[in-house]
């Protein structure tokens, strides 16, 4: 009998662990049909008319059109486990507002901008959350009424070097983990999924980008990472990263922090530029209208009038 979760209440089933690691592995297609029913309800006609769709059908992971219980344990390995927020930093770009307020605390039309991507890492039902936090790390405790399940982590390298010291600081929970930069406001908070098939970066196709910007195979697998380019994708600063990949991180990321000059790196060069023969990280496409970072002081009363007062 087919079983659906109630969208609303991701935990409500959680299927039985050991008959979840016994299940054979999904193949990349197979994971995106299930994905699919799960976050549409339906599958395109690309996707059912193919030989996966009838093995997860005559498997029992899908009945009638829909994800059975036995579909769920078959995504259970995929399962996100804890998501990381980078929240240390100073905010330089956006004072005056960040001489009283950590960026990720500003408030956008009466929102914390880390609320927004809060809220939609537990609607995707993760509720191990840790927030790296360094300037005025206080202020982040208000955030304990909301969300009482943060766990905090202190950088005290934070005003010493770039964002790599935060990634040390959490270099050990980076498996099967999301990890955000916490200024970022959320608009599609779809963006969080609850299963990930395999290490992913979020991006946006760009014809020309002056931004950090990475560029893809026909594979959909990061091949670089630059200052700028053409027909490529501009980094959005959210990843995940499964098992394997966040074990090397976790190696990797102490290593290049010893590196001569290491700690002026940021965390997400060290897949693609320090150790960029270690890894294949898919790229995870989003438009421009799903999030943005407001960079400037201009960028955020463009976008909040009530900053306007001039």
């Amino acid at each position: 009998m087919a079983v659906i979760i109630d969208q609303t209440r991701p935990d409500q089933t959680r299927p039985d662990q050991n008959y979840a690691q016994n299940y054979p592995p999904l193949t990349h297609n197979q994971f995106n049909i299930l994905d699919a029913l799960i976050s549409s309800g339906y599958v395109s006609d690309d996707l059912a008319n193919t030989p996966d769709f009838n093995t997860l059908c005559n498997a029992g992971c899908i009945s009638e059109g829909r994800i059975t219980s036995r579909g769920y344990m078959a995504l259970e390995p995929y399962r996100v486990k804890r998501a990381v927020f980078i929240a240390a930093g100073f905010g330089s770009r956006l004072v005056p507002v960040t001489l009283n307020t950590p960026k990720p605390l500003v408030r956008v039309k009466g929102k914390r901008i880390l609320d927004g991507l809060l809220d939609a890492v537990l609607y995707a039902g993760i509720h191990e959350i840790y927030i790296v936090r360094g300037y005025l790390s206080e202020q982040f405790d208000q955030l304990l009424y909301k969300y009482p399940m943060i766990k905090f982590i202190e950088n005290p390298s934070y005003n010493e070097a770039n964002n790599i010291s935060s990634a040390m600081c959490a270099r050990y929970l980076l498996c099967n983990a999301y990890v955000l930069e916490a200024d970022l406001l959320i608009h599609n908070p779809a963006l969080i999924k609850r299963y990930n098939y395999a290490s992913n970066f979020l991006g946006i196709k760009k014809e020309r980008s002056d931004d950090w910007c990475f560029s893809a195979n026909d594979e959909g697998i990061i091949t670089s990472q630059t200052v700028g380019g053409l027909n490529c994708f501009q980094e959005v600063g959210i990843s995940y990263w499964n098992d394997e990949d966040g074990r090397k991180l976790s190696e990797h990321i102490r290593l290049a922090w010893e590196m001569p000059g290491g700690k002026e790196r940021y965390w997400d060069q060290i897949p693609f530029t320090v150790f960029p023969n270690e890894y294949r990280v898919e790229i995870r496409e989003c438009r421009e209208e799903d999030i943005i970072e407001i960079d400037t002081w201009r960028e955020l009363k463009a976008i909040d009038k009530s900053y306007d007062v001039n």
